[in-house]
């Protein structure tokens, strides 16, 4: 190799070390400006983005992204949700690394392009059950559901349902827009609907308090159009053998006289055998108490 081919090949390595760097510098400083990014969504209140938002919003290779979204991460500035999908930590929430889901939640269910409404013990909570403040967070999704979330820092239990009345969805405020919530009449019968998730006992010590903020006539509007009879049966013997509230009993008793009704365990994972209650139906195979 002559001394101009040496000097055009050293040439050559230097100009392209420059241009990578240049254009390594430029992604960089590009990574850097997602603060501003993320202050510009939260200023919307918003507290989340999803990955293709983020390289439609910057031109980097998804190489770059990657990188950029696990500095983030190890900053604890940000925390993965599902894939593609991502919560910004404001500082309030940064010992705990994630954000609690009703900032996120509708957001979630948007991107995931899934009607769904907060239901269940997380409903409970939100209407008034002070007591029953769970460690998961449960959600009904239209059917099929996404699969639930556990890790460390989030577990999120999606349920599935054909479909529900808008009217029994109630929109409560939080910090981030609105999120859907179940109406504690529709609560209390989803309570019933899963009771081998959560327990008789613990859904019985939920319609106890949610009983002081339900209507009547709300709850004979919902149970009219609930599909299931044997779980109007199950509500209607606690309101009335248990928690002693006969007017909520009484609205769910004018609906089952309008239905064919058979006999139903009251608990589906005891044993199969019990006294049958003459007004609902109800096969006693088990003794059913609130812990309040």
């Amino acid at each position: 190799m002559n001394q101009k081919s040496i000097f055009t090949y050293h040439y050559d390595i230097c100009s392209g070390l420059q241009i990578y760097n240049m254009n390594n510098l430029i992604e960089k400083n590009k990574i850097a400006n997602w603060d501003k990014f993320f202050v510009e969504l939260q200023s919307q209140g918003r507290y989340t983005f999803a990955f293709d938002e983020l390289r439609g919003r910057f031109d980097l290779s998804e190489e770059t992204l990657l990188q950029g979204l696990y500095r983030y991460k190890v900053k604890k500035q940000i925390a993965q949700i599902r894939k593609g999908f991502y919560a910004i930590i404001s500082p309030e929430y940064s010992k705990q690394g994630m954000l609690p889901p009703y900032l996120f939640i509708d957001d979630l269910m948007k991107s995931l392009n899934k009607p769904y409404y907060v239901a269940l013990l997380s409903a409970a909570a939100l209407n008034g059950a002070a007591h029953q403040q769970p460690m998961e967070y449960f959600v009904i999704a239209q059917t099929p559901a996404p699969r639930s979330i556990n890790s460390k820092k989030l577990k999120i239990l999606f349920f599935s349902k054909n479909n529900w009345e808008q009217d029994d969805i109630v929109q409560k405020t939080t910090n981030a827009g609105y999120i859907n919530v179940s109406s504690p009449e529709l609560t209390a019968l989803d309570l019933l609907s899963y009771n081998e998730k959560i327990g008789l006992n613990r859904a019985t010590t939920v319609l106890q308090e949610l009983a002081q903020v339900m209507k009547v006539s709300a709850l004979s509007r919902t149970a009219k159009r609930f599909p299931s009879t044997p779980v109007i049966q199950r509500l209607g013997y606690i309101f009335d053998k248990v928690l002693g509230e006969k007017k909520l009993a009484e609205a769910l008793l004018k609906i089952l006289n309008s239905r064919t009704v058979v006999p139903v365990l009251l608990s589906v994972q005891k044993e199969k055998q019990g006294e049958v209650d003459e007004i609902w139906k109800a096969i006693k195979n088990m003794e059913i108490e609130s812990d309040l």
